[in-house]
């Protein structure tokens, strides 16, 4: 009988301790309204950034050098003599990067850092990312727990009313973050480190699941790889597998070119003349895909066997658009202007919009004047 007093008193209080630490929901004190922002830098890197967003209210041209002072601060809470700005309002600011990134230039691994910034009034400020990312504000700011220091320059910016991180401006493998309040917006840039190992990472990843089962998508990985002159050897197993892979390969242009293009870029030239001959010769290469080859032969260079593919075109579409444009083409290349001058009008004649109309009409009249139209 004791024993269950005892418990159930050791219960209530538990239950009194609980009921005395809830809390109700109220409107965030001096309206500094928690935010979250989130960007990718391109298609697999991604940034959040969460802090507490204060107004300026009343206090404009009160903020920087004041409410925000410029260097470190002296500090009468928490654990440090002085602190940096907690660059937000109460808790931590904290950024969170999902792969490993550079800041103004510097590494920085992946995971999440309490970020703060010390102000100044001249020259460059200082930002700081901590690997403490759940203290309260910067009230228990320890320098020996700084992963990254790096400088930013401060700029001057139209009046924003609240604390705001933005993502000014967005490429492929960096974006540059601005973090605006008042009068000033203070801008810093992300870089993703080996950004083409990260997609092709990726992409390994996704071929060994339900995107594995599309020859387009190996065309896709392959030719990712062929733009960036990067994994070429990888990628020719890959362009491989797009024509010849079991259930999944499928033989037509598209996937017989890329590997065609792909051989070549590994210095493979014979075999990447057969394939392309194959490609070209496939029932389903049509005349827009013959006629794009044909040109890529001239700007190589290799204009006789340019002249060969217009022709191979023009015969197998019995002189459909844009065959006659080709065998112009071709013909010209070559230094044969009458004859090239003769398809050239029929090409002007057959044109299926004004922009070809016009093209074709500049062509016929360079070829009156015998000068290359390529």
């Amino acid at each position: 009988m004791i024993k269950l007093a005892r418990l159930l008193a050791v219960t209530l209080l538990v239950l009194a301790v609980q009921i005395l630490s809830a809390q109700i929901t109220l409107p965030p004190s001096g309206g500094n309204q928690k935010s979250v922002v989130t960007q990718y830098i391109g298609s697999v890197a991604q940034v959040t950034i969460t802090y507490n967003s204060p107004g300026v209210r009343d206090r404009q041209g009160q903020i920087w050098g004041q409410l925000v002072p410029w260097g470190l601060a002296p500090n009468n809470f928490g654990t440090a003599a002085e602190i940096p700005w907690r660059a937000g309002a109460n808790e931590n600011t904290t950024f969170e990067f999902s792969q490993d990134v550079t800041i103004q230039g510097k590494p920085l691994a992946a995971g999440t850092y309490g970020f703060h910034v010390i102000p100044q009034e001249n020259g460059p400020w200082t930002l700081i990312f901590s690997h403490n990312s759940t203290a309260w504000g910067s009230f228990f700011y320890n320098q020996a727990e700084d992963a990254l220091r790096v400088e930013a320059t401060p700029e001057k910016a139209d009046f924003h009313e609240w604390l705001s991180y933005e993502f000014i401006d967005r490429q492929p493998a960096s974006a540059t973050v601005a973090l605006i309040w008042e009068n000033l917006k203070l801008p810093f840039k992300v870089e993703v480190s080996g950004e083409n190992e990260l997609y092709i990472a990726q992409i390994r990843k996704e071929l060994q699941n339900s995107p594995g089962f599309s020859w387009m998508n190996w065309v896709s990985a392959a030719s990712y790889c062929s733009q960036n002159n990067t994994n070429l050897e990888e990628a020719l197993t890959w362009a491989d597998n797009a024509v010849n892979a079991p259930f999944i390969g499928q033989e037509n242009f598209t996937t017989l070119s890329t590997k065609a293009h792909i051989l070549r870029q590994l210095g493979k030239t014979a075999e990447a003349n057969e394939t392309m001959e194959k490609a070209v010769r496939h029932p389903t290469a049509n005349a827009n895909q013959i006629h794009q080859y044909g040109r890529q032969l001239i700007t190589s260079g290799m204009k006789e066997k340019a002249l060969e593919i217009f022709k191979f075109n023009f015969e197998k579409e019995k002189g459909a658009w844009p065959t006659e444009v080709g065998m112009a083409r071709g013909l010209s290349a070559v230094g044969q202007y009458d004859k090239a001058l003769e398809h050239a009008k029929k090409a002007l004649e057959q044109a299926p919009d004004q922009l070809n109309k016009d093209s074709m009409a500049q062509a016929i009249e360079k070829l009156k004047q015998k000068k290359d139209i390529n």
